[in-house]
């Protein structure tokens, strides 16, 4: 015997009564979707997990129940029609703003977050190298009045405060003085003595972040690289990956050239990206070795 299934419409809830509060919301979608994203820096390609957030506005106060289908395979055909670039960015948030003019939407935002990885060589030993992460986030939005991306970048770095150093200093010079007292001082003796005695106190260093957004147009390449390239060069002293002794000691060189109070980081990186950016805004961080809590700056605001 033939068995014949019968099936009924699924129910629509979001088609009936509007039982709660009348009234727009700014923002309705969703947040933190997985998807696998292809960008062009430096002329290679790679292939990053980034983690989106979409929305659109609600401005009709009885819709509820917005397609969120449709932003989500929005969003992925996005993701496939790779490499990422700003057109792309405001080209998907005009199609997501116009698959909800049925619920009155005319805005969309999107933000995006991911790691993109660069090989960085050592100071000093040749062939050796290895990968450092940047954290990236780019928040875009268009509406009737345009379309509008910031492109967030985080750049670690070492920074070495002055006032340890002129206080290590200090005890260093005592030291030495008292060790060899005033009348003329033998070379060797005195090497000998600095190479074992001249750590009495080391500067406080610390692990520091640079994070940096600048606005960009529909028509503008990201240009990750050439971004990190200028604040990294500086502020002079970017974290290292691999290192062999004669890289370490390099690197100890360069932050002693390079000692700064957080307020030296943050002028410094707002001075190299004046020209190209001239509304970038800059955050400094230093994670103090000295204190439990942390030293910041902040120079520049986005237009």
């Amino acid at each position: 015997m033939k068995r014949t299934c019968l099936s009924s419409p699924l129910p629509d809830v979001a088609a009936g009564p509007h039982l709660g509060s009348p009234l727009p919301l700014e923002w309705v979608g969703m947040q933190g979707i997985a998807l696998p994203l292809w960008l062009e820096e430096g002329g290679q390609a790679q292939q990053v997990h980034a983690w989106a957030d979409v929305q659109v506005d609600l401005p009709d106060p009885h819709v509820k129940g917005i397609h969120m289908s449709r932003l989500y395979l929005l969003l992925d055909a996005f993701a496939a029609a790779q490499p990422l670039d700003a057109a792309a960015l405001a080209a998907v948030l005009r199609r997501m703003a116009d698959s909800h003019t049925d619920c009155g939407s005319t805005q969309a935002r999107m933000a995006l977050a991911f790691p993109v990885l660069r090989r960085q060589p050592a100071l000093l030993t040749a062939g050796l190298s290895g990968w450092k992460s940047y954290p990236v986030r780019l928040q875009a939005s268009c509406s009737p009045q345009g379309f509008a991306l910031s492109l967030t970048v985080e750049i670690g770095y070492s920074s070495t405060c002055p006032c340890s150093a002129a206080l290590a200093r200090q005890l260093l010079a005592d030291a030495f003085a008292a060790q060899f007292g005033r009348g003329s001082v033998d070379a060797a003796a005195a090497r000998a003595w600095l190479r074992e005695h001249a750590s009495l106190a080391t500067p406080h260093s610390q692990r520091s972040t640079a994070t940096v957004t600048v606005p960009l147009t529909e028509q503008a390449e990201l240009n990750l690289f050439p971004l990190i390239d200028l604040v990294e060069a500086a502020l002079a002293t970017p974290l290292q990956t691999a290192v062999k002794r004669a890289d370490e000691q390099a690197f100890a060189r360069l932050n002693g050239a390079n000692l700064m109070y957080v307020e030296d980081a943050a002028r410094r990186v707002q001075a190299a990206l004046a020209p190209p950016y001239a509304q970038a805004r800059v955050t400094v961080r230093h994670m103090e070795s000295l204190h439990p809590h942390d030293a910041v700056a902040q120079a520049g605001q986005l237009a």
